[in-house]
């Protein structure tokens, strides 16, 4: 220990040697959204069985409170990204994690369709609150010349709760869903006091700079150098974002992207079985695309540090499509364990960098704002995605059409990002970033 820092009242760093903060935050959101992940959006297939089998309510029935919460979504991310800017990611994940634990408290109660439709809402509520978008507004704070990799990092949690999945099915099958998800809300409420008191929301709270160090002295900080990929950053307001060209781009490439990804997490696994797997072998599948993607994602955040990530967004969209279409044209095995393979690359790179390049191009003093607004079309795509899907096999009984369309919306986003250039604000200045 080198000693700490403390400064406007908030709690000390202690400066271990060769380690900077920055990384041990990564890791505690990675710990965070990992749980997230398990328990919200990898564990969702387990938790429509278990209804299922206890009440009896159709899929379809259930399904609706997974396609309700993306809708409130779309509405909520604009005001928790202005809350993030405003008051800092830390009591945003405190008040998040404490939502989500009342949610599953209620979800262990539920006894009619409306009070599971209840719980969900409450759960999302905490998930939107202090969830994905703090976390990730925290990590951006810390880092400039590693963001890529930082959130990289930070993001294979998706994955990596995927992983975890079985352990959430051994619970619900040995214990019940009331046991299980009581369970949850119980350690959700345990770890939301230790983690608002180790996240921090600015390294400049504490005496040091983005990536490590101290604060250079004032007279040293005007000249910023600049590399083709890490350029001085300017500090755009919501405002001046939304009236460019770059962050349209940018949102139409999210749905391109985003809308394909959740209807395949709703129809992939039918689909598979669909070919003639078996329920055991297309789980395999879907468990080798999933580890793929963990790799993948440090090697995308490596890439994403050191050379442009707009033609790296859109070849590995490029290739998010051929694995679509693979998928949407064969029926045999071999193609299944193929498109694992090329999924898992595609998805697991362009994961981080589709992230960081918006703090590349807006700076990050309104990262959260500016960024929760392209939440708003992105998530009533992405509501619209398993629907359309599900109607069309429905009337055609193959998923052929609606996976070749989702191939040819993936391509769709990979032109958009070759389209995209970084916004320029005339006379620009860099605006104080908000206290706490």
């Amino acid at each position: 220990m080198r000693g700490i820092t403390v400064t406007k009242g908030v709690f000390p760093i202690p400066r271990v040697q060769a380690v900077f903060y920055g990384w041990w935050l990564v890791g505690e959101s990675f710990f965070l959204m990992t749980l997230m992940s398990l328990a919200i959006f990898q564990g969702l297939g387990a938790f429509l069985v278990s209804m299922e089998e206890q009440f009896g309510w159709s899929r379809g029935v259930i399904s609706g409170a997974f396609a309700i919460t993306y809708v409130e979504s779309a509405f909520l991310s604009p005001i928790v990204g202005h809350l993030v800017d405003r008051f800092g990611p830390r009591r945003l994940v405190l008040v998040g994690y404490l939502c989500m634990a009342g949610g599953f408290f209620l979800f262990s109660q539920v006894h009619s369709l409306w009070q599971f439709y209840l719980a969900f809402l409450v759960i999302n509520l905490g998930a939107e609150v202090g969830g994905w978008l703090p976390l990730i507004a925290a990590v951006n704070n810390w880092f400039q010349r590693h963001r890529t990799l930082a959130m990289s990092i930070t993001m294979s949690s998706i994955n990596f709760g995927g992983i975890l999945v079985p352990l959430l099915v051994l619970g619900l099958d040995s214990h019940g869903f009331r046991w299980t998800t009581a369970g949850i809300g119980a350690f959700l409420l345990l770890i939301a006091a230790p983690a608002y008191i180790f996240i921090r929301n600015r390294p400049e709270d504490y005496g040091l700079e983005r990536d490590g160090g101290a604060v250079a002295p004032a007279s040293t900080t005007a000249s910023v150098s600049k590399t083709p990929v890490h350029e001085a950053e300017v500090e755009f307001t919501v405002g001046a974002a939304l009236r460019t060209k770059a962050f349209w781009i940018l949102t139409i490439a999210g749905i391109a992207s985003g809308v394909p990804l959740m209807a395949l997490g709703v129809h992939l696994f039918p689909k598979l079985t669909d070919m003639g797997l078996s329920d055991g072998t297309a789980g395999l599948v879907i468990l080798v695309f999933t580890a793929v993607a963990l790799p993948a994602n440090l090697i995308g955040g490596f890439l994403g540090d050191r050379f442009r990530k707009e033609p790296l967004i859109a070849g590995f969209l490029v290739l998010q499509c051929l694995a679509i279409l693979l998928l949407a044209l064969s029926d045999g095995s071999f193609s299944a364990w193929l498109f694992a393979a090329l999924y898992g690359v595609a998805f697991g790179t362009r994961l981080g960098m589709s992230t960081a390049i918006w703090a590349d191009y807006f700076g990050r003093s309104r990262f959260a704002s500016i960024y929760a607004w392209s939440f708003v079309p992105t998530n009533l795509g992405i509501v619209a995605g398993p629907l359309f899907a599900g109607f069309l096999f429905d009337l055609r009984g193959s998923y052929a059409i609606p996976f070749t369309v989702f191939a040819g919306l993936s391509l769709v986003g990979a032109a958009a990002m070759l389209l995209c250039k970084r916004p320029v604000l005339k006379l620009a200045s860099r605006h104080p970033l908000p206290t706490t």
